[in-house]
Parts: C-alpha cells; sequence; structure tokens
C-alpha cells in the first residue's frame, strides 16, 4: 500500500549502469524487493552477474586513461554537478528508503540530504587540497589510485555509495559500484541521478548482483585497484583476504558494538534519552549504533527508570506515518536474528527493563521488533559482545571511571564510543584512553570533514574529509 492507501504497483528493476548506458544486465536470475512494512513484494530485481562485472570493469579502466589526468577545476565542477542531481531527487530518494528499507522519515530525509551533501564537502576539501607537494628535497605527486570497487550495505546505501563516490572523483579515480540487491529502488534513483550529472561514461558504473557472484569477480579482477567497502566485520575479512592476491587498496568500514559511557557527573535527564536514540537510531541497525549504556553502579536503578520512560515515549509503526520513530528491520532474517539475541539476552539471567520477544501490538504482519532494554547485562554475555543490529540496548555497570574504560575497551570492535559528562576535560582524558575512531561527548552530532572509521576489527582505512580523499591517492616521489 501507497501513502494514499492504494496498492504499491510491482515495479522491475531491471537495468545496470555501464559506461555511460542503462543496459541489462547479461544476468538472468530475479529476487523478489520486500516492503519490510508489510513483507510484500514491491519489485522484481534482475541480478547481474560475472560478465556485467567484467564489462563494467573494462569501462572503468578505459575511463581512467583521460579522466585520472582530468584538472582540478574538471573534478570541482563535477562533484558540483553530482550534489545537484542528487538533491533534485531527494524526494524520490526518501521515497525509496522508506518504503524498501523501513527507514522513519526524519532519518529517511536526514541521512539522504547527508549523501546529497557530501559531494560538496568533498568538492570544498579538493579546493584547497595541493596535489602536488614538496616534500624534502622531493615533488611528491598526489595521483589517483585507479579503477575503484564499491561495496554498499542496505542500511545506508546512498550515503554509502556517496562517502565512497565523492573521494573517488575527487582523486580522479572511476568507479564500479556494487550496491546491496535489497536497495534496488534507492540504487535506481542514485543510477539516475549520477546519469543526469553527465560525467564521461565509463566513470561511474553500477552493477547489482549476489556478494558471491559479483563480489567476488571485483575483489579478484587485477583491473580493480582498490576497494571501499563497508559492511559487516565477517565479510569484510574475507574481501581483506581476497583482494591480497592482486594486492589492492583498501577500506574497510565494518562492524561495531559502541560503548555509551554515563559519567556519575552528567544530567541523567538528557544522557539517557539520548542514550537510547543512538542505539534505536535506523531501526537500530546501524554500526554506529550505541548498543552498551555503561553507567555507575550506584545510578543503576534511575537510569532503568529513565530508559523505560523514555522507550515508552517510542512510536514504532509504519514508517510513511511522519510520527513514526522506528520501523522495521529490512527483513525477516533480520527480524528472526534480533529475535534469537533478545532469546538469549533471556536465557542469560539478564533482566528485561522494557521490550522484549515477539512483535508490538497490531504489527505482526511487518518486521517490527518491541524496543528492549535490558539491565544487568554482563560483559560475557552474547548481547554485549556482539552486534545486534536491532533496537537492543544492554546496560552495564561500573565502580570507578578505570573500570569503565576497560569495559569500554573489553571489545574486538572499535568504530565510536560515546561519553555524557558535565566535566568536559575529564571527558577528553576518557575519550583519549577510548579504543574508537570517533568518540562523541554529550552529542549526537556528525562533522561531515572529521575522518570516519575504526579501531581494531571495526576496519581499515577512513572516510570522510582529508583522510577520506587520501585513501584514494598513491604519493609518487620525484627525486631529482
Amino acid at each position: 500500500m501507497n501513502q494514499h492507501g492504494t496498492e504499491t504497483p510491482v515495479r522491475a528493476f531491471d537495468r545496470a549502469y555501464i559506461n555511460g548506458q542503462f543496459v541489462t544486465p547479461h544476468g538472468s536470475q530475479v529476487i523478489d524487493l520486500i516492503n519490510p512494512t508489510n513483507n510484500s513484494v514491491i519489485g522484481k530485481v534482475t541480478l547481474a552477474d560475472e560478465v556485467d562485472a567484467r564489462n563494467a570493469i573494462a569501462a572503468a579502466n578505459e575511463a581512467f586513461k583521460t579522466f585520472s589526468e582530468s584538472s582540478k577545476q574538471t573534478r570541482l565542477d563535477y562533484l558540483q554537478r553530482l550534489h545537484e542531481s542528487v538533491a533534485k531527487r531527494m524526494d524520490d530518494l526518501v521515497e525509496a528508503t522508506v518504503l524498501e528499507y523501513g527507514a522513519p522519515q526524519d532519518r529517511a530525509q536526514g541521512s539522504n540530504m547527508l549523501a546529497a551533501n557530501i559531494f560538496l564537502h568533498f568538492k570544498e576539501i579538493l579546493g584547497s587540497f595541493d596535489l602536488v607537494k614538496t616534500v624534502g628535497h622531493s615533488e611528491v605527486a598526489l595521483e589517483p589510485v585507479g579503477v575503484v570497487a564499491i561495496f554498499t550495505p542496505w542500511n545506508s546505501s546512498a550515503g554509502s555509495i556517496a562517502i565512497k563516490v565523492a573521494p573517488a572523483i575527487a582523486a580522479g579515480c572511476t568507479v564500479v559500484i556494487k550496491p546491496s540487491e535489497m536497495s534496488a529502488m534507492q540504487t535506481q534513483v542514485l543510477m539516475e541521478s549520477f546519469h543526469e550529472a553527465g560525467l564521461p561514461p565509463g566513470v561511474i558504473n553500477f552493477v547489482t548482483g549476489r556478494g558471491e557472484v559479483v563480489g567476488t569477480e571485483l575483489t579478484k579482477s587485477p583491473g580493480i585497484q582498490k576497494i571501499a567497502f563497508t559492511g559487516s566485520t565477517q565479510v569484510g575479512k574475507l574481501i581483506g583476504k581476497s583482494a591480497l592476491d592482486t594486492m589492492k587498496r583498501l577500506t574497510l568500514e565494518l562492524g561495531g558494538k559502541s560503548p555509551n559511557v554515563i559519567l556519575d557527573d552528567a544530567d541523567l535527564s538528557t544522557a539517557i534519552p539520548m542514550a537510547i536514540s543512538a542505539c534505536y537510531l535506523n531501526n537500530g541497525q546501524a554500526c554506529i549504533a550505541a548498543s552498551r549504556l555503561i553507567v555507575p553502579e550506584h545510578m543503576l536503578d534511575e537510569v532503568k527508570r529513565l530508559a523505560k520512560a523514555a522507550v515508552e515515549t517510542i512510536v514504532v509503526g509504519d514508517p510513511r506515518n511522519k510520527n513514526v520513530t522506528v520501523g522495521p528491520l529490512a527483513s525477516v532474517k533480520q527480524y528472526q536474528r534480533v529475535q534469537e539475541y533478545i532469546r538469549s539476552g533471556i536465557e542469560e539471567g539478564a533482566e528485561i527493563v522494557i521490550g522484549g520477544l515477539g512483535h508490538p501490538a497490531g504489527l505482526e504482519g511487518g518486521n517490527f521488533v518491541k524496543p528492549t532494554v535490558f539491565a544487568n547485562v554482563r560483559p560475557d554475555m552474547r548481547i554485549s559482545r556482539e552486534e545486534i543490529f536491532g533496537p537492543v540496548l544492554s546496560i552495564l555497570t561500573y565502580k570507578t571511571e578505570d573500570e569503565a574504560i576497560e569495559m569500554a575497551n573489553d571489545t574486538e570492535f572499535g568504530l565510536i564510543a560515546y561519553i555524557s559528562s558535565a566535566d568536559r576535560e575529564k571527558a577528553h582524558r576518557m575519550a583519549r584512553k577510548i579504543d574508537a575512531g570517533r568518540v562523541m561527548i554529550n552529542t549526537l552530532s556528525h562533522d561531515p570533514l572529521a575522518p570516519f572509521g575504526g579501531f581494531k576489527q571495526s576496519g581499515i582505512g577512513r572516510e570522510g574529509g582529508i583522510f577520506g580523499l587520501e585513501e584514494f591517492l598513491e604519493p609518487k616521489a620525484i627525486i631529482g
């Protein structure tokens, strides 16, 4: 059903974008595109195969010969055009994100506006960036790394694509994008937008296909010089191992199990509702979700009360309703995965503060989860150690700040961390001791010019800002 109450027609998503043209894929496998709000079929997606991937790689390599030598001004113009073409389709992009993914309206609008504006951020960065530097007695030319394979997930499609395409274009690289097959509607809007921007044929290519088919071809091909991947740590490791054979450069933005440390001087009336938002953003399906809330032991009762009250204000439901703040999970598989984690928390002895197993009342037809908070969680429990990817918060307690730091770092991940404190200097000292690529203090805000990426098993390399641009450049020293 669409927003007017009528049935949403089943659309065909049967095009790849290769060498500046929309083409019928060589691949013939067709899968259903599912609306997670009611699990109805809203699209039929024709998947690309190895042949399509090879064609896209060939087009990107041919385009690289000239695009790699394009002027800075040319690239600045292209970045401006890409921004304008994506911004022009914002309503379509938001609608697609809500319909095929289940994102709440505010999240869909905000994340897609960020995607459009990323091109402007890299235009700003490139404008003041020296592509040729003098270092010692040498000239150092920063040259484009080559053809880049871009892998993006279903939970942040446009943003994940834009944060990779923008620095690639700024650097003079060409790209082959393998978006999630679950994001075909969003991909269609982006393909059309990028086409309208009018870049030379072959600079940007899209092939939607299975990871084990298209992804494998891109990872193994000697025609790809770099991989930029966002997704799970497990898949990232497989890509990294395979890419080593051809010595590809890697940027891997992987999973997280982010700590949110509440210090004893924090204003709980602000910090705890913020903690709920930090965990439940994007329906809990975010690598940056603050899923471990680490609080002083003597404040636990008050934290539980405030967390329960905050969750009770959450509206779960059809994301086409602008009042909804938590929509469905992206698939039946995700719903079942999150149910298993909630079950494990119960079986391991954690206390349910609110939520629990099953669908919220009246929402049995979609992939809706009860927003859940666990207290008295031990660090060794699965819900405390593994990335759940759903609206499930675990509350852990500490006695001393040193114990809080140790608990925050007691994870294989290190993507992002959060701290709440009235003492800015103390919070900054703690931030330096936490193993994470970003630490947010008393805020959930985003700085698009700051680097984003992980310590430990949360990834390799950085996205965003000058650090993100340098990931797409190879330094060449010219001496004499």
